[in-house]
């Protein structure tokens, strides 16, 4: 639970630095800009607040790591998928957008440091403890902080502790380490395919090469 207030507040920090004209660079989302992105994670944090609101009474069916799978590569043709840029872009200032972020994104952090990590959610047709959920989403808050940031060279990383972190996850599920060669970030980068690995990368991946990229969702 530490290392989702970690990430998220790495998040919310990085977007309330990013400047008005900014916001129309790409992300690293394919097929977003980064106001884009920032309304997803105005939907993830609306996705935080209902599921810690959502008690369930039956035992855990995923973990933090089982709560993740392989999924097909986006073909922006999901409805929630090809809403996204038109509600962005109906917020008309990036400033409204960021004002409805850290509202809803604040919220979003209290909750999750009053809840108890043993209680039980139910979210996605899955049962899972608070603390596993949580634990869950520092990878889309990594993954999306990587993705803030992609074209923005100032912007200020994720924390090096969640970098680690989500890539353990992404070597649990592919049930494959990555070379040791792999800075955290790399390994996130090229594992998930937000980046195309180079040949020496290719060469130290080996066979795992070809299973790649692993698609998270």
């Amino acid at each position: 639970m530490d290392l989702f207030s970690r990430s998220w507040t790495a998040l919310r920090t990085a977007v309330a630095d990013v400047p008005d004209e900014d916001f129309e660079r790409l992300s690293g989302c394919t097929g977003w800009l980064v106001r884009d992105l920032v309304c997803h994670l105005v939907i993830g944090a609306q996705d935080v607040l209902i599921t810690l609101v959502t008690p369930a009474d039956s035992e855990p069916t995923v973990d933090a790591v089982t709560y993740w799978g392989i999924v097909e590569l986006p073909t922006g043709e999901d409805p929630l998928d090809a809403l996204i840029p038109r509600l962005a872009a109906a917020y008309g200032e990036p400033r409204l957008l960021k004002f409805h972020f850290d509202d809803v994104g604040s919220a979003a952090g209290r909750a999750a440091q009053l809840a108890d990590p043993a209680a039980r959610v139910s979210t996605r047709d899955e049962v899972l403890t608070v603390g596993d959920f949580l634990s869950a989403y520092v990878l889309e808050w990594t993954m999306h902080h990587l993705d803030l940031i992609a074209h923005l060279p100032s912007a200020a990383e994720p924390p090096a502790e969640t970098l680690a972190s989500v890539r353990a996850t992404l070597e649990k599920i592919a049930g494959t380490p990555f070379p040791a060669s792999f800075s955290d970030t790399d390994a996130l980068l090229v594992g998930t395919g937000r980046r195309s690995p180079t040949d020496a990368e290719k060469a130290a991946l080996g066979e795992f090469a070809a299973r790649l990229p692993l698609v998270i969702g």
